[in-house]
């Protein structure tokens, strides 16, 4: 069986890594074209899990918008798909990238398959544009690959058949995992942590901050700062941001954050870096979505500067809490964190134990040949 694994932003290539690996490892014929929608932060993601693209779109344009960069994957994926003639192709999760790679390869009659479907908040504004990408992509998906319970009820409501349907965990999880292994390795060397130990003091409750979506430009960037001003004021903790490149974020990060000395802001580190910051924080302050699958299985609490989530198995586990971008909300969360946390009485993560690719392997494997004719 060929399959194609189609992929542009880091988050997509850190949960299809292990996912590509295990495919070579049990004899598919597994391929990579990235369309780096980001170009940098994928590059890293692919030097560190040690994956060479047969095909690089090299996509990405500076200030480039979401319709120009719909109609050049759409376009360009033509010339991918005629050439491979992939039984089937992979796509992940809720970007630009997945969604048009799903349209491109539906026009040409290839099967789909969706790594990490079923997430919702049925809010088109909250992510966004990641809510709708999402469910475009399940609307011309062969194959459903859901990470929670969740979000096979979600498909399910939606007219999705069963059979279409398997519930495997989520692939963050095989990656963090893989990540934690290979940095704690003795004999790998990486030269961001290593400057990380010498320039972030651990001896106090490291704070762990990130922050990118588009919803949250302006007023809600400028909150989170306020919030994380009077908390910095504290002597037992120390807030690390790094900060997301988008002038939307840094311009404003910047300029209120850089004065004090408690809060260190950094440039965007790679994937093994963040690992190890997160490894070392005490809690982390984000709205990211992998972020909030990960740390409930490092046993960090998370505060999420969102109003709603797609991922709300965490918050109902009490791994996560929706604080939104109020002010008060966010230091309140933050401060009873600091003062009361003394860990998960329940440990167990619920967007998986790791094993969520060998369970797509498995799958894959039953497949019948005729099922793609």
């Amino acid at each position: 069986m060929k399959i194609l694994l189609c992929f542009g932003t880091r988050p997509e290539a850190i949960k299809m890594a292990v996912l590509y690996h295990e495919l070579q490892q049990n004899d598919f014929e597994a391929k990579i074209c990235v369309t780096a929608q980001h170009r940098e932060m994928l590059d890293q993601v692919l030097d560190f899990f040690e994956i060479v693209p047969d095909y690089d779109l090299d996509l990405m344009q500076p200030n480039q918008t979401l319709n120009g960069l719909s109609a050049k994957i759409l376009s360009n994926m033509d010339a991918v798909l005629t050439q491979e003639k992939p039984d089937l192709v992979l796509v992940h999760g809720d970007t630009t990238t997945s969604s048009m790679a799903a349209l491109a390869t539906f026009h040409l009659g290839i099967k789909v398959g969706h790594v990490e479907a079923g997430l919702r908040t049925y809010n088109k504004e909250a992510p966004f544009p990641e809510e709708v990408n999402r469910q475009i992509s399940s609307r011309i998906a062969d194959i459903h690959f859901t990470p929670t319970k969740q979000a096979t009820k979600n498909l399910l409501n939606e007219g999705i058949s069963q059979s279409e349907i398997i519930e495997t965990g989520n692939t963050v999880i095989d990656a963090l995992f893989w990540t934690i292994n290979k940095i704690g390795n003795g004999h790998y060397k990486h030269p961001e942590i290593t400057a990380l130990k010498n320039t972030i003091p651990i001896d106090k409750k490291i704070v762990l901050v990130t922050g990118h979506r588009r919803e949250n430009f302006g007023q809600g960037i400028k909150n989170l700062c306020d919030a994380l001003l009077e908390i910095a004021q504290r002597d037992d903790v120390t807030i690390v941001y790094p900060v997301h490149l988008n002038p939307n974020v840094k311009d404003v990060v910047y300029d209120l954050l850089s004065a004090h000395q408690n809060i260190y802001l950094i440039p965007p580190v790679s994937y093994p870096a963040f690992v190890w910051l997160m490894l070392q924080s005490f809690m982390i302050i984000t709205d990211s979505g992998g972020i909030q699958e990960e740390a409930p299985s490092l046993g960090k609490p998370v505060v999420v500067t969102r109003t709603v989530s797609e991922r709300p198995e965490g918050v109902d586990a009490g791994f996560s809490i929706l604080a939104g971008t109020d002010k008060n909300k966010i230091i309140a969360a933050m401060r009873d964190i600091l003062d009361n946390f003394a860990g998960f009485e329940n440990s167990k993560n619920p967007y998986g134990d790791g094993d969520a690719s060998k369970i797509i392997i498995d799958y894959l494997k039953t497949i019948n040949q005729n099922y793609f004719r």
